[in-house]
């Protein structure tokens, strides 16, 4: 079955009956795997099934290191610089045209809402393509006049050489967008990568293997091979000695694992990881717009965006107002068919995801909390009921130790506390062992930027959330990750820096 074929399958869910098969996609090629073994997968909003998912084991890993390995010494390693941006923006245009069935492939994977796919996810993924490859095409590196003792002097500069090969991990809250975020530089840098998707969503990655050809990019420079973690795809590629640096978006958990097998050989990683996310609204900030961003960023994709809010501490002469209007805005988001035009909230990735959630929403119970709305399974129509839906959730009341106050979920909740020092604010916030994002409203400038360089994350927004510069550093603090993307710092981690020094 084609790609063409397959996406039309997924813009009409269960509409012919038959399945969709992803394979593999190595050394510009689709293949199944070495040992023929698949796994299902299944569409979160209803539960029914996509198709068969080829699960790769050493052999397939080897195979996909070792095309990635002989395309660097290939055309693609003879390229320019200029050559290969032409081609790497190619990919987005490429993108772009097919715009439809990324959206489609996305939708069907995540469940999640065919406006946000089509207006934020996809069109973010090709974006990432054009701005590196601009990027890449445009940033230089250092160069020194140095004085010798003789007088004639010398001159020291750097290069920037790829890295080699790349393990790409994805994760599969926004499979399309965070997949090409480390892609995209990777390729603009002249690597050559092996992706390993998520087992929940393999759509969009395979997708992109057929992209990848259109466009021009040479076989062996994306390959993509498909399975798990433990014992599976994920762990076979991050402990392969073909490996030159892995980057990763996922678990703590996860990233500890693949950081000691990375520990083998000396390779370098970029960790994107955990987080407890807090908003920080004082009294005098803009009521409205803090609402209407913090049901964003609690409940967009289903609170599933590491990025999310999940602890929301409100100045206590705003706090009620805050609560009630928050409340008033989960209630109106209505779940439903993703290719529904009405469908605001889609449902969580699985059936299992939703049990961990759900562990958190009876433990926040337990510990007393205050359900101001949620906190349990929406009533969906029957065509709906297979799919792993829960209820938008906010609590206020819990004890600042409860584990619903720290530790992440990873759903559509949040958790609302008073305070009433700025000091009181900061201590609460940093209260966690994660550090990734924080979003602080306040009409004070001065307060504004004082939080801002208090809070402990590598991310904070001022009056928004969300709002990104591809060229500004992007990471976490603490156990939200290491390294930084974006702009200079993605060469810095996809690239190799070489001085030379001449004798004048």
């Amino acid at each position: 079955m084609t790609l063409d074929q397959a996406a039309e399958l997924v813009r009409s869910p269960g509409g012919s009956g038959q399945e969709i098969a992803f394979r593999h996609f190595i050394d510009g090629r689709f293949v199944e795997s070495v040992g023929q073994v698949s796994f299902e997968n299944r569409r979160p909003h209803d539960g029914t099934l996509i198709g068969r998912v080829a699960e790769g084991g050493r052999a397939d890993v080897d195979a996909a290191v070792m095309a990635a390995r002989q395309a660097l010494h290939g055309p693609w390693g003879a390229l320019s610089t200029d050559e290969r941006c032409d081609l790497v923006r190619a990919v987005a245009d490429g993108i772009t045209r097919r715009f439809d069935d990324f959206v489609a492939a996305e939708m069907a994977d995540t469940g999640q809402p065919r406006s946000m796919m089509a207006h934020a996810f996809v069109p973010r993924g090709a974006a990432n393509f054009k701005a590196f490859a601009d990027l890449v095409r445009n940033i230089g590196a250092e160069s020194f006049q140095t004085s010798t003792p003789d007088g004639g002097g010398a001159i020291n500069y750097a290069i920037r050489k790829p890295k080699g090969v790349i393990a790409v991990i994805c994760p599969w809250n926004a499979p399309l967008l965070l997949m090409t975020w480390k892609v995209a530089p990777a390729l603009a840098c002249g690597n050559t990568v092996v992706v390993k998707p998520s087992e929940e969503t393999p759509g969009s990655a395979t997708l992109l293997g057929e992209v990848m050809a259109e466009a021009g990019i040479p076989k062996g420079v994306y390959n993509v091979v498909h399975g798990f973690g433990p014992d599976s795809a994920g762990a076979f590629l991050t402990s392969h000695p073909g490996i030159d640096a892995i980057t990763f978006t996922g678990e703590t958990r996860t990233g500890t694992a693949i950081m000691k097998a990375a520990a083998e050989g000396m390779r370098d990683v970029s960790f994107e990881l955990g987080g407890k996310n807090s908003a920080i609204i004082f009294a005098d900030a803009d009521l409205d717009g803090a609402v209407d961003t913090i049901m964003r960023s609690a409940f967009l994709n289903c609170g599933q965006v590491c990025l999310g809010t999940e602890k929301v501490l409100v100045e206590r002469p705003l706090f009620d107002r805050f609560a009630a209007a928050l409340k008033a805005k989960a209630e109106a988001l209505r779940p439903g068919h993703p290719d529904d035009a009405a469908t605001s909230l889609g449902p969580l990735i699985s059936h299992e995801h939703r049990a961990k959630v759900l562990s958190y929403y009876e433990r926040a119970r337990a510990d007393g909390a205050t359900i101001v709305t949620g906190g349990g399974i929406p009533g969906m129509p029957a065509e709906l009921a297979g799919g792993a839906w829960v209820q938008p959730t906010i609590w206020t009341g819990l004890p600042d130790d409860s584990p619903v106050v720290n530790e992440e979920i990873f759903g559509p909740c949040c958790h609302i506390r008073p305070f009433d020092t700025e000091a009181e604010a900061v201590a609460v916030a940093n209260n966690t062992p994660y550090g990734l994002a924080a979003t602080i409203w306040t009409r004070d400038l001065a307060r504004a930027h004082r939080v801002a360089a208090a809070v402990e994350a590598g991310v904070t927004w001022v009056n928004s959330w969300f709002l990104r510069d591809l060229r500004t550093p992007f990471g976490g603090t603490k156990q939200s990750g290491i390294g930084r993307e974006g702009g200079v710092h993605s060469l810095e981690f996809y690239t190799e820096l070489r001085n030379i020094c001449v004798k004048l």
